[in-house]
């Protein structure tokens, strides 16, 4: 993956907004009808600092940078740290006098969900909701990118149509998996699987998959595996095995969804206002550009939350998908899911 590609030439971002994109007219009522370009937003200036959760191999602080390097009036502020421990900072300001943060963006809702329960942000303005798929509107959240919960697996060991088409089948299926527990992602679809089936289920489910499971340190790591011939099959975000075809377009391994389930689920990255005026507002607006939409698919494989972006090769489109039906903010009651996995021993 080339990650500075989209730093490339003598403007972070000036190279990208001269494309020949055709003007963007404004939306207008409920119905999102295309994303803006960078050509057609206000300069930023004035002071703003982001927090930024780590991950996606840099490629959100190469979308903060060229956003810097387009706007030389900008004094912008970064702090990078894991998104769980940002959350768990800008709650520790708050109780103490206030965020220091003017923006929150994180790789994942369940992070934003818990400032959001703070009554620490503010609501995010039409004019960014209209900018968005409709079905990813949500009253305190911006989602910028999404995510959505595979069944990675190896062709070579498995027929696909011998795949169960619901999560919960998975322990009585005969296959063996790889997971990555203690990684953020797995909880937020646990703490999914908690909240659609019950907490009972859940822990029958964990209880009947680890038997069958072999535990690696992070959701590539376990795709990687699949390729191998080492599991059958892999839990994880899509994003990791279109990573690993790009790379190694023989490597055994496909996707497969369930439906209407935890194991469909499709999760945001996202920003949080914490602080009120223009400025705040305008910085996610970039983030839905058009530019910004079109490199986070092409290069993080990441699903774009804007219509009028194609979906990653390699994944169906939006339409295609079925996600269940769970607000994203919900994903922010993650305790009982910890408490969960470590009374079955799986964390």
């Amino acid at each position: 993956m080339q990650r500075r590609g989209f730093l490339k030439g003598a403007a972070a971002l000036g190279v990208l907004g001269a494309m020949p994109f055709p003007a963007i007219a404004k939306a207008r009522g409920a119905e999102a009808i295309g994303p803006e370009s960078v050509d057609d937003l206000p300069e930023l200036s004035g002071e703003l600092t982001v927090y930024l959760g780590r991950g996606e191999g840099g490629l959100y602080q190469d979308v903060i940078e060229a956003i810097r390097e387009r706007n030389p009036d900008l004094d912008l502020a970064v702090r990078r740290a894991s998104s769980a421990s940002l959350a768990n900072t800008l709650v520790q300001e708050h109780q103490v006098g206030g965020a220091r943060a003017d923006l929150f963006w994180s790789i994942d809702a369940s992070s934003l969900g818990a400032v959001i329960d703070q009554g620490m942000t503010r609501p995010v303005p039409e004019a960014l909701h209209r900018q968005v798929k409709p079905a990813f509107r949500y009253p305190h959240l911006a989602p910028v990118s999404g995510r959505v919960r595979t069944v990675a697996y190896n062709p070579e060991r498995v027929d696909p149509a011998d795949l169960p088409d619901a999560i919960m089948a998975f322990p009585d299926a005969g296959i063996s998996v790889g997971w990555a527990p203690a990684y953020g992602a797995f909880q937020s679809f646990l703490t999914a699987m908690r909240i659609l089936e019950g907490e009972p289920a859940t822990k029958a489910w964990l209880k009947g998959i680890a038997p069958h499971a072999t535990e690696y340190a992070g959701e590539l790591g376990a795709v990687m595996a699949v390729a191998r011939g080492e599991v059958d099959v892999a839990f994880a975000n899509h994003y990791y095995t279109l990573r690993l075809k790009q790379g190694k377009p023989d490597a055994a391994v496909d996707l497969a969804f369930t439906a209407n389930d935890a194991g469909s689920l499709l999760n945001t990255s996202g920003v949080v206002l914490l602080s009120e005026g223009d400025l705040p507002a305008n910085f996610v607006r970039y983030l839905l550009t058009r530019e910004v939409q079109s490199y986070l698919a092409r290069e993080a494989f990441e699903i774009p939350m804007v219509p009028g972006v194609p979906t990653p090769d390699g994944l169906p489109g939006a339409s295609e998908l079925q996600p269940p039906e769970l607000a994203l903010t919900r994903l922010s009651d993650m305790r009982p899911t910890l408490e969960l996995m470590r009374e079955v021993g799986v964390l």
